[in-house]
């Protein structure tokens, strides 16, 4: 899909051998399930993602430990275009970069890391960086991380302090000349998925919009909700490349990319979804899983916890199910119910607040335990 055939034109941005931005086509990616020190599944699911149609491919760095793991990847994988999130790692940027086409950080985790040092000083290193290593940057702004600073400049809105987030880091990457960056500004909600970008591009029209739905959830559901934002945005030519997060074990990952194209192809086509009644009742978000993931048993999990509270359907109730420590605490903090699934136990939180944690054998049956009581306290309310 020819974004500049919307109505919006951005800047070209070159991340290794693939263009995103001014009129290219939408770009599809997506990112590594594997645990990032395992090279050779790492490897094989970064060309298994390339073969289903990924222009761009992302792995997750955990720690400086998967340095070398990284250089071997890059190695094996000469015809794939390689992103690397940094997540709370920024720290590593030099020593990964000659080894990938793109760096992503979060602005939200920059502020607790080398306190001495300010937002710009370390976006600048990060810049040079970028600059020294051609490569391109990804800004990612996500609901469940976004940097406190701006929560407490927009107290009780946390869209407006996604998009200013977003938009102060352009600035800076303004203040130091370097436009070889891309943005994205992301949510489970679709619909703050869509008013969000809508901000962000009427804001910077120039800069170029990497889409996704985040922590959108098993399929069939995950994919309508990740179709709802994208549907509305692509076809106001907004969004240059996009990523569809859904919960899926490790040899059905390449289904991101495939349920992406058609995505870019229905729009394009002029198909678009009608669900009138999607998302008045249950919502299960639970992220995709990646390297982080530290229990496989994640996805079971999700599958489990969908199956369990099926009886809830017609309830308004939002259950978040997450894998690791980086989307755990604040990715559940606004759900009814939340599971964050560690190495051995899941935590157990009802909003920002522990119930407990449990074994996962035993925490569906201490789930369905709150989830009735939120049912019941929703009807007692109701009469």
């Amino acid at each position: 899909m020819d974004q500049a055939s919307a109505g919006r034109r951005t800047r070209t941005v070159q991340i290794g051998a693939v263009t995103v931005g001014g009129g290219s086509p939408v770009v599809v990616q997506s990112m590594c399930a594997t645990r990032t020190v395992d090279v050779d599944q790492t490897v094989a699911q970064a060309h298994q993602l390339a073969r289903a149609g990924a222009g761009i491919v992302r792995i997750a760095m955990d720690s400086e430990k998967e340095i070398p793991a990284i250089k071997e990847i890059r190695a094996q994988t000469k015809g794939v275009t390689l992103s690397v999130d940094l997540q709370e790692n920024y720290r590593i940027a030099d020593r990964v970069a000659p080894h990938v086409d793109k760096i992503r950080y979060n602005p939200g985790h920059l502020h607790h890391i080398e306190k001495s040092k300010s937002i710009e000083q370390k976006v600048r290193w990060l810049v040079d960086v970028a600059r020294d290593h051609n490569l391109a940057i990804r800004i990612g702004v996500n609901c469940g991380s976004v940097a406190p600073a701006f929560l407490d400049k927009y107290p009780g809105d946390q869209l407006k302090a996604i998009v200013e987030s977003a938009a102060y880091h352009c600035d800076l990457m303004d203040d130091l000349g370097f436009t070889r960056f891309v943005v994205s500004l992301k949510d489970s909600d679709p619909l703050k998925v869509v008013e969000a970008n809508r901000r962000f591009a009427e804001r910077r029209p120039d800069v170029p919009i990497h889409l996704g739905v985040t922590e959108a959830g098993l399929p069939p559901e995950g994919i309508i909700k990740t179709r709802i934002a994208f549907e509305k945005l692509l076809a106001q030519g907004v969004g240059e490349t996009i990523r569809v997060s859904l919960t899926l074990p490790n040899e059905r990952k390449h289904e991101e990319v495939v349920v992406g194209h058609q995505i870019v192809e229905d729009v394009r086509a002029g198909k678009f979804i009608s669900v009138p009644e999607f998302g008045q009742g249950l919502n299960i978000i639970s992220c995709p899983s990646c390297s982080r993931v530290e229990n496989e048993k994640f996805v079971e999990m999700a599958q489990q916890v969908k199956e369990l509270a099926r009886y809830a359907a017609k309830h308004r109730i939002t259950i978040a199910v997450m894998g690791c420590r980086v989307n755990g605490p604040g990715e559940t903090d606004d759900a009814d119910l939340g599971l964050w699934c560690g190495p051995t136990t899941v935590n157990l939180k009802k909003k920002d607040k522990r119930i407990g944690f449990f074994s996962y054998d035993d925490v569906l049956g201490r789930l369905k335990t709150e989830l009735d009581r939120l049912i019941a306290e929703q009807s007692a309310a109701s009469n």
